[in-house]
C-alpha cells in the first residue's frame, strides 16, 4: 500500500488531478454500461461520424496524453470492472469536458475457438487514447464522434 502512495505522488501534479477525475468517469461510465445500449447511445455522439484525423493544437495533444494516462492509471484501482468500453467512455467525457473532439470505435472478432469477442477504443484526432493495444485484430461494426465547439480561427494547429 505504501508503495503504491508513493507511486501516486510521485506523478506530475495535474496527472494526480486527473486520475481522481478518471476515476469518477469510470465508475459512471460503468454504471451507463449496465444499462441498455439504447440508452446511452445518444450520449456517445454521432453515430457513424468521425471526426477529424488531423490538426491538434499542441495544447490539446498534451491533454489527450494526461488524459489517456489518468484513465489508465485509475482503471487499475477500480473496484468494478473497467475495461475497454467503459475506459473508452470515461475518457470521451473527460475530453468533451476540455472541448476537445473524439471518436469512440466499437469492433468484433472472433478467437481461436471461434466465440464472438468485442473491443472498443477511442480516438481524438491522430492519437488512440484508451483501446490501442488489441484495436487492429478488431472488425469496426460501430463509430460515435463527439463533436465540440469550433476552433477560433487563426489557431495554430499541428498535427501528431
Amino acid at each position: 500500500m505504501l508503495r503504491k502512495i508513493k507511486a501516486y505522488r510521485s506523478l506530475p501534479r495535474e496527472i494526480r488531478g486527473l486520475v481522481w477525475e478518471a476515476y469518477v468517469h469510470l465508475g459512471w461510465a460503468r454504471i451507463l454500461k449496465a444499462l441498455p445500449f439504447a440508452k446511452i447511445a445518444p450520449d456517445l455522439g454521432t453515430p457513424m461520424y468521425e471526426t477529424s484525423m488531423t490538426g491538434l493544437h499542441r495544447s490539446e495533444v498534451t491533454t489527450i496524453r494526461n488524459i489517456s494516462k489518468a484513465i489508465l492509471i485509475a482503471s487499475r484501482y477500480t473496484l468494478w470492472e473497467s475495461r475497454c468500453l467503459v475506459m473508452a467512455i470515461a475518457a470521451m467525457k473527460m475530453l468533451e469536458r476540455r472541448k476537445v473532439e473524439s471518436t469512440l470505435y466499437m469492433g468484433t472478432a472472433r478467437n481461436k475457438q471461434g466465440q464472438m469477442m468485442a473491443h472498443a477504443w477511442l480516438r481524438s484526432g491522430k492519437l488512440i487514447v484508451t483501446g490501442a493495444d488489441t484495436m487492429d485484430q478488431y472488425t469496426v461494426v460501430g463509430v460515435f464522434g463527439k463533436r465540440c465547439p469550433e476552433r477560433g480561427a487563426g489557431e495554430i494547429v499541428y498535427d501528431t
